[in-house]
């Protein structure tokens, strides 16, 4: 199960790089919360995906690159880098550690995001 569960959180991404909100929320349980590093508490699943889907327009593309997986039953600890460019032409990638928490059906209960967005040079 414990692979099963690092495929189910790297989905919940790959929904969100595509956009696929559907997805993304299918893999969740409808209780999950969500919580970030940015100071404004505990949101729901549904206010995390809204918040995501309304900020989306100035984004050219995202991409999740899972850089190291722990898990242990019914949690996922993960490393990732999302690559970033905006359609105003800024670049950045958010260099994140998130912990999902999954209930013994496998959906996503809790998702912590400590994350750090970090702008890349142009001349680079």
């Amino acid at each position: 199960m414990s692979q099963d569960l690092k495929d189910k959180a790297v989905a919940y991404l790959r929904a969100l790089e595509s956009r696929d909100w559907k997805a993304a929320r299918a893999l969740c349980a409808e209780t999950a919360t969500v919580w970030h590093n940015d100071g404004k508490g505990e949101q729901s699943i549904e206010e995390n995906v809204a918040g995501m889907e309304g900020q989306i327009e100035s984004i050219e593309s995202m991409r999740y690159e899972i850089l190291r997986q722990l898990s242990q039953h019914g949690e996922v600890l993960q490393q990732h880098l999302v690559h970033v460019a905006t359609k105003n032409g800024m670049r950045g990638e958010v260099h994140a550690a998130v912990f999902f928490g999954f209930n013994d059906a496998g959906a996503i209960t809790r998702i912590e995001e400590y994350a750090n967005f970090i702008p890349v040079s142009q001349d680079s």
